[in-house]
Parts: C-alpha cells; structure tokens; sequence
C-alpha cells in the first residue's frame, strides 16, 4: 500500500461522506400507518410500479401479492444480477425489509437497479406499506404478522459509520474475502467487492452482521468483524485494483 493510496484513502474517511446514514430497520410502531395517505405516497411509485387489479409489471415488478413474497420471484419481470442473488440468499419481503428497501435500497441489495432516492420518513413508510398491504393475501391478518411487528430496537450509532478504517489492516484481513470474492474484481457467480464505495460496503456488512441482509456463510463472518475491522476493509477494497 503505497503513501499515496493512504492518503487518498484518509481524505475520503475524513470528508465523512457517508457519515449518518443508518441501514438499521427503524421500528414499527404498533398502530397500523394511514392506506389513505399511503395512496398519495404511492405516487412517487407509480412511475414504475403497477398494484390492483390488472397489475402488469413495468420498470418494476408489480407490487400485487408483495408481503411474504420471496425477491426476485414475480414471473416474466428481467431482475438484477444483484436482486436474484438476494432472492438465491433467501430475502423475503416482510415489513422490515420492505421499510429497510423503501428507506434506502442500496442498503438492502447493492446494485439493484431501483434508482428510487428512497422515503427517509418513517411516517411515510408506514403509510405507504399500509396502503400496499390491502392487496397482499389476506390482507386482515397482516397486522398481526407482518406491519404491526414490534422489532427490537437495535438502530446502529452513527459513529460506527464514521469509523477511519486503516487500508494495510484491511488488506491483512482480506484473504478471508477472496477465499471467495476474486481479488481481480471479476464477477463470475460472486458479487465483486472491489472498488465499492466505502459506505456501500460498511452498510452492506452491518447489515449482515446484524441479520438484516440473509445470506448464512457472509452473516457468521460479520459477526466475527469489528467495527474498526469492517471500516479497514472497506476503504482496502475502495482502493484495491489489481
């Protein structure tokens, strides 16, 4: 690792670009969110997704029959490479991975194809998934199931995202990821990981550390990862061509 790469690598941690952004599923309230506001919010999606009766997919796939569906599993929609593995990982689409998706999609499944900014509002998220929810099967047992859920709260501190990770640590680390992962960057049934933006991968590694993101073999090796180890990968990987 040559000065010039770590210093490159300091400047981008120290700019703090991804400082305060939380991947963490906010929680749901007990009360059921507003289908009649959510139906306004729902326009900002309508763009692209279709729900109701004669639903067809578009852009996206049409949100009919959305809670408890596995990703990736409407038939006819063309999906991401990056959606399909998630649907391969065994993500289903409960109410906390459809708020965690709404919220911010990267944080879910990085390189999906949804450029949608993404709902910050809590609020919003709850309404919205209220109003989709009537048109999920048996949509009166839902509260029960899915959008009434109360999770735990396990929001991750901010400071975690802020931690300056040290490229030569992230490097010794990293041939337990390219047991698997090619340090070439090439993509051949493995997601590459090499030049991920240093946010992308922090979000993505919490996620499966705190098993928001399935995937059996990634979430045993977060969970053996510090914060300081993970941020170290992380700007390594940024950085690392070969």
């Amino acid at each position: 690792m040559n000065v010039s790469l770590r210093a490159i690598a300091a400047a981008v941690l120290t700019a703090g670009a991804y400082a305060g952004l939380l991947f963490s599923p906010p929680g749901f309230a007990a009360e059921v969110g507003d289908p009649v506001r959510g139906e306004q919010i729902y326009k900002k999606c309508k763009s692209c997704h279709m729900v109701g009766e004669g639903a067809r997919n578009r852009v996206g796939p049409h949100l009919n029959e959305v809670f408890g569906r596995g990703a990736a599993k409407v038939e006819g929609f063309k999906y991401s490479k990056a959606m399909r593995r998630a649907g391969a990982d065994g993500l289903i689409w409960t109410v906390e991975k459809l708020d965690l998706y709404i919220e911010n999609p990267k944080s879910l499944v990085t390189g999906t194809r949804m450029s949608f900014r993404g709902l910050k509002g809590a609020d919003e998220r709850r309404d919205l998934l209220a109003y989709l929810r009537q048109y999920s099967g048996s949509p009166r047992d839902i509260p029960e199931s899915e959008p009434t859920a109360t999770p735990s709260d396990h929001d991750v501190d901010p400071a975690i995202l802020a931690v300056q990770g040290d490229p030569d640590y992230g490097q010794y680390l990293s041939s337990e990821c390219t047991t698997c992962h090619q340090a070439t960057g090439a993509d051949k049934g493995i997601p590459s990981i090499v030049g991920w933006p240093f946010d992308d991968f922090v979000i993505a590694m919490h996620a499966y550390k705190d098993k928001a993101r399935p995937h059996p073999v990634m979430q045993l090796i977060a969970s053996r990862l510090s914060n300081e180890e993970i941020a170290s990968l992380a700007v390594y990987f940024q950085f690392s061509q070969e």
